[in-house]
């Protein structure tokens, strides 16, 4: 597919779902600037393109870093001029041990990536949405099932994704008076790096460990692809996709 002539910026974009949602919006058309820590790994991503769609733009940002997220957001300006998709994915986590045994940078490193780096982010998203002709764009918050519900020994990461929603819904409506929509998706066990660990079996919330089913990561980045090209007027407040199998409705 040729260049859309629409512009997405996708945070965490230098593996697992940030890479797949990246170089799916890319094959529909989009310019996706690539933000992450990590110069080589945008580069990585930005060299397995499969197709001529937009252009790809790796930048190295810090998402907890304001004075970086907002050299992030004016380099987007600067090369595209616009930017009508923001999806915020960067996300780190904590180690599985008793929350009485969490080490306060643990907790606060969490809830700086996965939390307020969402805001940082959709703060500048919003002041150029605001500010572009035409105006208006599109947030999509990565949450995750622990916005939901959590698992055992999970309680920063769980804290932050119960947080997004939250953020979610307070963009969702103040954005409305400026043509901005803001969406949620939540992902179940998509087969990443972070998720290798299902295959040898994760502790239950009976005590036991279990072997948990992964999903292919391209049926995220469908959905992700799917939210972006909503027209303005209409929205997917929140979507879940998951693992048909993984225990979350009834899980505990």
């Amino acid at each position: 597919m040729s260049d859309n002539g629409k512009i997405a910026l996708v945070t965490g974009a230098g593996s697992g779902i940030g890479r797949a949602v990246s170089l799916a919006l890319e094959s529909s058309g989009y310019s996706v600037v690539l933000a992450g820590r990590h110069a080589d790994r945008l580069e990585r991503t930005a060299a397995s393109a499969p197709s001529p769609g937009g252009r790809m733009l790796p930048v190295a940002a810090d998402v907890t870093d304001p004075d970086s997220v907002r050299a992030l957001f004016a380099k987007t300006q600067e090369a595209f001029g616009r930017l009508d998709v923001l999806f915020n994915n960067a996300g780190t986590n904590a180690p599985a041990i008793p929350l009485e045994d969490l080490l306060y940078e643990q907790w606060t490193q969490v809830i700086a990536v996965n939390l307020t780096g969402a805001f940082l982010c959709a703060q500048e998203a919003v002041r150029l949405m605001k500010s572009q002709q035409p105006g208006g764009g599109r947030i999509i918050n990565n949450g995750s099932i622990s916005a939901h519900a959590p698992r055992p020994h999970s309680a920063p990461y769980t804290a932050s994704k119960h947080a997004i929603t939250g953020l979610t819904k307070s963009i969702s409506l103040d954005g409305r008076r400026h043509n901005i929509a803001c969406g949620q998706i939540d992902i179940g066990n998509a087969a990443t790096e972070m998720t290798e660990r299902m295959t040898a079996g994760v502790p239950q919330a009976n005590g036991t460990l279990a072997v948990e089913p992964r999903i292919d990561l391209r049926h995220v980045a469908d959905a992700v692809v799917y939210m972006a090209n909503l027209p303005l007027d209409a929205n997917v407040q929140f979507l879940t996709v998951m693992a048909t199998n993984m225990p979350f409705v009834g899980r505990g």
